[in-house]
């Protein structure tokens, strides 16, 4: 039996993914404290030698606004969602010239340093933060999207080989496309009920509750994976989530909540460790924006624990391409 393994993956944004949910002004700290939490991280992932996937938004991969517009897709080819609120195209005109003047867009300077980290995969989160199943947009679209995020990528000598879908609308039809952008790898959705994908305005209170409950208590098990995944009908291969490590939230009983998270995922960690499978952990680097703190603090915990199974069961660490490989 091979050894179990843990995937991390976390989705790298900036504000290309919060900018239909709240305004700037109020995600300010969150996104001022990804420029320390990313080394931070950095630095203790190769303090525990983790190997961890970055799906970075094509549209940070930039320092300076006249690069970004020159990689754009065509006109016609961008998502025509219903909502027009969820393109990000019709604010460029807003966005700084450059990253010293607008940090919440470009990100091309952290961009360097995680792939300058060992064992790090810069996979894609896709170019425009593209949701597959908003209404309006294409497969023609999508394909234009993951076309633009490989440039962008090509342009830092970076080759593409894991997809993480934002807002997890993981989209089985749009599979053919990841093949043909020359992608090995996703990261599919939990199986459970709570966790099926869905477009943002058909996800219940009770998928949100239930979700939340089961960050805190064994609802839904493990979510545990073979090693490696077998490949799908198109040639990838599904890396599904395990676990979303919610951020700490200072305040009255978040210290109790925050042990009970650390309590199910660190045995969901043990299991993959004692089963020979795959536990798939992600996050968004500007989770831990607001409260650095609290959330590496969090974060050590986990890695400590990390190292102990490797020690005890030879535990492993991956990145996505990796796992799909392994």
């Amino acid at each position: 039996m091979q050894p179990g393994a843990l995937v991390i993956s976390l989705d790298f944004e900036l504000y290309w993914g919060m900018r239909d949910k709240i305004p700037i002004a109020g995600y300010r700290d969150n996104l001022l404290g990804v420029r320390e939490a990313i080394p931070a991280m950095l630095d203790r992932f190769r303090q525990h030698g983790i190997h961890a996937t970055w799906a970075t938004v094509g549209m940070l991969m930039f320092d300076e606004r006249e690069s970004l517009l020159a990689s754009l897709p065509p006109e016609h080819s961008r998502p025509s969602y219903a909502n027009r609120a969820l393109s990000p195209y019709d604010m460029l005109g807003s966005i700084g010239t450059d990253e010293s003047s607008d940090p919440f867009h470009y990100g091309l300077s952290l961009v360097r340093q995680i792939a300058a980290t060992p064992h790090q995969e810069i996979a894609t989160h896709t170019f425009s933060h593209y949701y597959c199943l908003e209404a309006g947009q294409t497969e023609a679209q999508f394909r234009a999207d993951l076309d633009a995020a490989r440039g962008a990528a090509a342009r830092l000598d970076i080759e593409l080989e894991s997809l993480v879908f934002p807002r997890n609308q993981y989209e089985i039809a749009y599979l053919p496309a990841c093949r043909d952008a020359g992608l090995r790898a996703y990261r599919g959705n939990e199986r459970a009920w709570m966790y099926d994908a869905r477009a943002g305005d058909e996800t219940s209170q009770a998928m949100r509750a239930a979700r939340l409950l089961d960050s805190h208590v064994n609802l839904s098990g493990h979510h545990l994976s073979s090693r490696p995944p077998a490949p799908d009908a198109h040639g990838l291969h599904n890396v599904p989530a395990s676990r979303f490590l919610r951020p700490v939230k200072p305040g009255a009983g978040s210290r109790a909540l925050g042990r009970l998270r650390l309590a199910r995922i660190a045995a969901s960690m043990k299991a993959a460790a004692l089963s020979g499978k795959l536990f798939h952990l992600w996050w968004h680097p500007h989770n831990f924006g607001a409260a650095p703190a609290e959330n590496l603090a969090q974060l050590d915990s986990l890695l400590d624990h990390f190292s102990s199974l490797r020690q005890r069961h030879g535990f492993e660490s991956l990145t996505m391409a990796e796992a799909a490989k392994a």
